[in-house]
């Protein structure tokens, strides 16, 4: 159950610490301090509910087909290795996010705009449903793969709204972008080994 539980918690945080639409929206809400705490909870309940769908619909199917389960093994694995080498490029660009300047917007507003910025990237589809789903779909326990995943998004996401402001300059500087890219790089490249070694 811990291993699952960690697996959940470790993709997890590898797929969504990458700086992207989502997280640079959450970013900028929170720096304004705009409605920052309820965008970081509707983005914590996209992610558990995303992931769910996929750890609970793939599982079923999964089990059903092994061509499928080696399917997503090796397509798992090779957009793992595609997200680590883009990490490990990112590592290497100038990246700095800053709070644009806004009038005030009303909480539903902000709210929208936070749905719209999750649900319409496709990428969210990829990483939750798809990558993270079908992994735990795989797991021994897979609630508790889902609790792992659900842990690393609250984390993340309440970290960015209540800590932006206090880490406004330290977020500024390239070299934090470079450093956290390349730790996702090589959770990305550690995972990859995981599902090519079965």
């Amino acid at each position: 159950m811990l291993q699952s539980y960690l697996n959940g918690l470790l993709i997890a945080i590898g797929l969504i610490v990458a700086i992207g639409a989502q997280n640079a929206f959450v970013l900028a809400q929170s720096l304004r301090r705009e409605h920052h705490l309820p965008v970081a909870a509707l983005c914590v309940l996209c992610d558990v509910l995303l992931v769910s769908a996929g750890v609970f619909g793939l599982a079923s199917v999964l089990a059903q087909s092994p061509a499928l389960l080696a399917v997503a093994r090796w397509g798992g694995a090779a957009f793992l290795l595609w997200y680590g080498c883009k990490a490990l490029r990112r590592a290497f660009a100038r990246q700095v996010l800053a709070a644009a300047d806004q009038r005030p917007r009303s909480r539903q507003a902000v709210l929208l705009s936070a749905l719209a910025v999750t649900l319409l990237n496709p990428h969210v589809y990829l990483d939750t449903v798809l990558l993270i789903g079908s992994f735990g779909a795989r797991q021994a326990v897979p609630q508790a793969y889902v609790a792992g995943a659900a842990s690393a998004s609250l984390l993340w996401f309440f970290t960015l709204a209540l800590g932006a402001a206090w880490l406004a300059p330290w977020l500024a500087r390239p070299a934090t972008w470079r450093a956290l890219d390349l730790g996702v790089a090589l959770m990305m490249f550690t995972v990859a080994g995981q599902l090519i070694a079965g």
